[in-house]
């Protein structure tokens, strides 16, 4: 392994085959596992994509995720003037601070909470399908299904009203694609921060029953309220709790409409739906950004000394596809274990929201092809408009009938 920069174009790279990450990343993974590549938004970074390496670098304490650190991997030109003057939310958060912030809030997802709402994510599933049998014909799944799914479920479980959900998913998309402006970017992310400002100082001059309400009431029992930090949790849980459950509805349901096989046998025993969801946040691995890292002091992962202030990219896109993990890793198969991939992260910073986001994709699969039968495509695949220049990957538009 060397430290020379191997990989003549930077990271990250566009997906060109909506079903794979670039073959670069296999090659890597065969002959470079830990490789020094050059960043989009300057300087160069350690590239990780053995499922093992991936693994150890998130499980370990030596790793900073503070995305304002000045090693930290620029993921695009603009991310260091976006970031800077920002407090950083759970995710950019190293201990103690992280573990603290993290700990407050992980009884509101435990699986026991997540299971008791079910019967309404039902009833949310069942409406946008009434709503799809109702109307026209060839239907949008992303406006119909895919996002008001999640964005109805998060907004009721923070206490947002969801008649502002096209102010936040307009945002939310502005921060989230590589190609918009530094200054669009920082105007997305004020305007949510501002929104959300005005509506934790609602809540806490009237209490309310919900997820803000109730990080409230627990902060003033332990004698204070951190306004700000109230403030952080929702930004981050309202972005991630609705972006990327909605991209992986879009994704999983293309990807059982191009193997009919596999979706027959998912119809036929809605027990198989469960280990299809883990395959398909396997086979896609939508989110790269979260995974990146800067070393706090010298750390070794294999053979290669990374040294401190050197930024590490977990690439969990290649992880997720390693042979010596996931046999025939390139192909979808619902009937496979892929219970170990890092879709949602590894270590103290695995997705918080987990089993909320396998809940949503169980109901919305169980349903949508028990009540649509015949539902396909209404355009071919390649006329879907990728999200290749974003940092969570998915679909802007998906027109289906049936």
């Amino acid at each position: 392994m060397s430290d020379e920069a191997v990989d003549p174009a930077a990271y990250p790279k566009v997906r060109v085959c909506p079903f794979a990450p670039e073959p670069e990343y296999a090659k890597l993974r065969a002959e470079t596992p830990i490789a020094k590549v050059p960043m989009v938004g300057g300087g160069n970074a350690w590239l990780v994509t053995r499922h093992d390496f991936v693994r150890q670098v998130l499980g370990d304490p030596r790793m900073s995720s503070d995305r304002r650190r000045p090693g930290f991997p620029q993921l695009s030109p603009d991310q260091r003037a976006v970031v800077t003057d920002m407090a950083p939310s759970l995710i950019g958060m190293d201990p103690p601070e992280h573990s603290e912030a993290r700990r407050a809030v992980l009884g509101e997802f435990t699986v026991r909470r997540i299971e008791a709402m079910r019967p309404r994510i039902q009833e949310i599933v069942d409406d946008c399908i009434d709503e799809m049998l109702a109307g026209p014909r060839p239907v949008d799944l992303v406006r119909s299904l895919s996002l008001p799914v999640p964005s109805l479920v998060i907004c009721e479980l923070l206490g947002v009203p969801y008649a502002d959900h096209d102010f936040f998913q307009e945002r939310s998309s502005l921060m989230l694609r590589k190609t918009v402006s530094a200054e669009s970017r920082r105007a997305a992310v004020e305007d949510i921060r501002k929104y959300l400002d005005e509506l934790v100082a609602g809540k806490e001059r009237e209490l309310a029953d919900d997820l803000i309400g109730r990080q409230i009431r627990k902060q003033r029992d332990a004698g204070a309220v951190d306004h700000d930090a109230l403030v952080r949790m929702a930004f981050l849980l309202l972005i991630a709790g609705h972006e990327t459950t909605a991209n992986m509805i879009s994704l999983g349901t293309l990807a059982l409409l191009e193997n009919p096989d596999q979706l027959a046998e998912l119809v036929a025993d809605p027990a198989k739906t469960l280990p299809a969801v883990e395959e398909l946040l396997r086979y896609f691995t939508i989110v790269e950004a979260a995974t990146s890292r800067t070393a706090l002091e010298d750390v070794e992962i294999g053979s290669v000394l990374i040294r401190a202030g050197e930024g590490v990219v977990a690439l969990g896109t290649a992880a997720n596809r390693d042979p010596e993990v996931f046999d025939r890793p390139d192909e979808l198969d619902i009937k496979r274990n892929a219970r170990g991939h890092v879709a949602f992260g590894f270590g103290p910073h695995q997705c918080l929201g987990q089993n909320l986001a396998r809940l949503e994709l169980q109901i919305v699969f169980d349903t949508l092809f028990r009540r649509l039968p015949g539902l396909r495509l209404a355009v071919g695949v390649d006329d879907l408009p990728f999200k290749s220049d974003a940092n969570v990957y998915g679909i802007y538009e998906m027109p289906v009938t049936w």
